[in-house]
């Protein structure tokens, strides 16, 4: 069975200022959204993951407006959320267990920040035996810092990220392709 795990997509996720001075894509939440709908019709199996970041001046803090989930994004009562606190969606919650008793096998990802939370939970969703697909055009990038002290921009960041998660942790594709092929994905 295939289920969309959404991750952060949360509202302090588009404040600049604390997360960098750029960020690509400013459709991701929108794509999250359709991405959303589309396996609402499906009826199939959906799950959101929520950041709680323990530093208090984050806007990912759970006593800031920046920790409610996007607007495109949010939970129908029947729609399992978790809590994280650090960068795996699996670690500190009870996901994987939710989505093995469901047999759930296959799984569509996207939300952000794609070298943060997005990465790690790609990563670890491959190691624990899922087929991955991430949505590229429903994830976004800010720009950092380098080791060396340069300024690395949004898009430089992004296509690494996607580049280095590309066919050994997952399959990327975009939300269009998603949204007209989602049984072909996993055959």
């Amino acid at each position: 069975m295939t289920s969309l795990v959404l991750i952060d997509v949360q509202r302090g996720l588009q404040e600049l200022g604390y997360f960098g001075t750029e960020r690509n894509n400013p459709e991701a939440e929108k794509n999250c959204g359709r991405l959303l709908n589309h396996f609402r019709k499906k009826q199939l199996p959906i799950f959101h993951v929520k950041h709680n970041s323990t530093n208090v001046s984050s806007p990912l803090h759970p006593s800031k407006m920046g920790n409610k989930f996007h607007p495109a994004v949010q939970p129908m009562i029947n729609e399992p959320v978790f809590e994280k606190t650090v960068n795996s969606a699996f670690i500190g919650t009870d996901l994987e267990f939710q989505l093995k008793t469901r047999e759930i096998s296959n799984l569509v990802i996207a939300g952000l920040t794609i070298e943060h939370c997005i990465s790690t939970s790609v990563r670890m969703a491959s190691n624990l035996g899922f087929n991955v697909v991430l949505v590229s055009d429903a994830t976004a990038a800010f720009d950092k810092i380098g080791h060396d002290g340069n300024n690395y921009g949004s898009e430089i960041i992004f296509h690494a990220e996607l580049g280095i998660l590309k066919n050994e942790f997952a399959t990327i594709k975009n939300t269009e392709t998603i949204v007209n092929t989602l049984e072909k994905l996993f055959k």
